[in-house]
């Protein structure tokens, strides 16, 4: 089955397209945003080619592909016409979803997502410099010491991601506030400036000390600050916006940027900073402590829940713990407890694979261990482990102990955001059989413990159809006597006929839906166009579904994307389960209002089955009024 085929899979099972407000991917999932939830064929989505599990988190359906795959497929439902996420429809669903807790720790991975990919690349130079700067390195290389023009270059490598982290996090958070991301870049450089004293020669505890301003506020540049950082930022936007409301708009551009750099310089660099950087190094000193627990318990316990945390989508809370590891110590013992789990994750995937006699279970394991391997374990949690359970359980047990020899073996990375298989090269600098060890422990006690214990084939039982397949058979065998070979559809609008290739939708306009025609309504009344039962009567009352005595399955959707008008200026006439006659009106809607929202009122009627019928062809043309010939179909 090829990536297109598996997209009209996912699309069909999802309800359709008129069931899809949007969709979004990650690095390894589809995100649907449904209308309702109960038009969803889970079962069948979850049997689909490819797929590795799919459920509901944050007010998404998340169907998991996998990394690489999930791009492809992407691409290819948008093909087929499902509407893309917009960043408001992301930020209106993800407020609703949550408890405020699971609310501001999404916030958190907002903001730091766009920042990882420099941290990474950071923590890599400095592997790879602590490797070149070990002494068997250079002995094999023939080097007794290096230039000082390679030091300083590798220092400008190392340090720089970390001395402007600062000005990246506020930068960020003025995005994902409304913020103007250029005033949030300014805002966070005052933070670091260079008349200001260095945050780390003043933790060094030598020459340099606070400056203090006033007489009495200490004051030092905020390097390698994230919590002082985060806060500045997110209250900086909000003030900016509240600005921008009341400076006349003429003078915005002067006096919104010049306003909301004052104000909060004065706040960022005498209030909040020193405040935040305080509570900061307490965070900073609980966290070592935890870590520093004797016996290894601190790996223990974090090695043992962090993929319960990963499933309850707050595991985002460690970019802040792990960046402010990394700043201020250089050395992150999370990544190497974190490794450990998700490679017990992995493994127990890897036991479910091998022992496994489902051929399309093993098809399912062996990449989603990969996956889990490269630093995505979504598809071996969600895909897999979950799924059977014990494998899930068994493997927190393994990452436990895998987290506790990290602890005992001192392990740390010089950066985050990579684990595991990649996340080799932040342990370059002499800890390389440490960290081998590590991961061979926990593989071999997740894939143990899975593969003896954790796994049995189940018997395969023969799957009852949902009811919805159930219904729907039972609808098609009675109607299948009554049946007409030929049919006459009148129009449902008056207005002008618009063909079906000149619609401003390319998915209408192509004939991805079927085939059919438009109409650009000179009135806002719908009426049905033939004899037929009501399918489908969206929430939104933007679209209906008609099932004719031809059996011809009639889409009928009022303007383009007007599902965003969230059923403003739509009135529903019929229900589902409605049996009508032509004639019938069965919707309304306020033509004003879709102007208003910047959209076209252009109504589509197609026939989705279009391949069920020897011929769909167009009777109408110029200016119609409802009730006229319109389209025939035939057997």
């Amino acid at each position: 089955m090829n990536n297109t085929e598996i997209a009209k899979k996912v699309i069909d099972a999802l309800g359709g397209r008129e069931n899809v407000r949007s969709v979004a991917h990650c690095a390894t999932r589809l995100r649907v945003m449904v209308v309702d939830e109960g038009k969803i064929d889970k079962d069948t989505v979850e049997d689909i080619e490819k797929v590795q599990g799919a459920f509901f988190n944050s007010g998404q359906y998340q169907i998991i592909f996998g990394t690489g795959t999930v791009n492809k497929i992407y691409d290819e439902v948008v093909a087929l016409g499902l509407p893309t996420a917009t960043t408001g429809e992301q930020k209106a669903e993800a407020a609703k979803q949550g408890n405020a807790f699971q609310r501001a720790i999404r916030t958190f991975g907002d903001v730091f997502v766009p920042i990882i990919p420099a941290i990474v690349a950071t923590g890599l130079f400095m592997g790879l410099r602590g490797l070149l700067t070990q002494e068997a390195i250079m002995t094999a290389l023939g080097v007794t010491e290096w230039n000082a023009d390679f030091i300083t270059y590798t220092q400008i490598l190392t340090d720089t991601a970390f001395i402007i982290l600062p000005a990246l996090v506020v930068w960020s958070t003025f995005r994902v506030f409304g913020g103007n991301q250029t005033i949030g870049l300014v805002l966070g450089m005052m933070l670091i400036s260079g008349s200001l004293p260095n945050a780390w020669a003043v933790a060094s505890g030598g020459d340099v000390t606070p400056q203090i301003f006033f007489g009495f506020i200490p004051v030092v540049g905020l390097q390698g600050s994230v919590l002082p950082a985060f806060i500045i930022g997110i209250i900086g936007a909000q003030f900016e916006k509240w600005v921008r409301k009341i400076v006349p708009e003429v003078l915005d551009l002067l006096l919104t940027p010049f306003i909301t750099l004052l104000v909060m310089s004065v706040l960022g660099l005498f209030v909040i900073g020193p405040v935040f950087h305080v509570v900061e190094q307490y965070i900073l000193y609980a966290t070592e402590a935890l870590l520093s627990l004797p016996f290894g318990l601190g790996g223990l316990l974090i090695g043992g829940v962090h993929q319960i945390i990963v499933v309850s989508g707050v595991h985002h809370i460690f970019n802040l713990l792990e960046s402010q590891l990394v700043a201020n110590t250089g050395a992150n013992p999370f990544n190497a407890i974190i490794t450990a789990a998700m490679t017990a994750q992995g493994a127990a995937t890897v036991a479910v694979g091998v022992k496994t006699k489902n051929p399309k279970l093993k098809a399912l394991a062996f990449p989603a261990a990969l996956s889990a391997f490269l630093g995505i374990t979504e598809p071996a949690i969600f895909g897999v482990n979950l799924r059977f359970r014990k494998p899930f359980f068994l493997s927190l047990i393994a990452g436990a102990i895998g987290g506790a020899v990290a602890s005992l073996l001192g392990l740390a990375g010089n950066g985050f955001g990579i684990t595991i298989i990649p996340g080799t090269l932040l342990y370059v600098d002499g800890q390389l059989p440490q960290y081998f060890l590590m991961v061979a422990v926990s593989f071999a006690l997740g894939f143990a413990l899975t593969y003896l214990f954790g796994y049995e084939d189940e018997e395969k039982e023969v799957k009852k159809p949902s009811a919805s397949a159930q219904e729907t058979a039972e609808t098609l065998e009675e109607a299948e006597t009554g049946l007409v070979a030929e049919e006459t559809l009148v129009s449902p609008l008056s207005g002008d006929v618009v063909a079906l290739e000149n619609v401003n939708d390319p998915v209408f306009s192509s004939g991805a839906m079927g085939k059919g025609l438009a109409v650009k309504p000179s009135e806002g009344v719908v009426y049905a166009p033939a004899d037929a039962d009501v399918t489908i009567a969206f929430e939104t009352g933007h679209a209906y579904g008609l099932k004719t005595a031809s059996g011809a399955e009639i889409l009928i959707h009022i303007g383009i994307d007007t599902v965003s008008m969230n059923g403003n200026g739509f009135e529903k006439l019929v229900a589902a389960g409605d049996k009508v006659k032509a004639g019938t009106p069965i919707a309304k809607f306020d033509v004003a209002k879709i102007a208003e929202a910047g959209l076209d009122d252009t109504t589509m009627i197609i026939v989705t089955n279009t391949a069920d019928f020897a011929e769909v062809s167009p009777l109408a043309e110029g200016t119609i009024a409802h009730g006229a010939d319109f389209l025939k179909v035939a057997k």
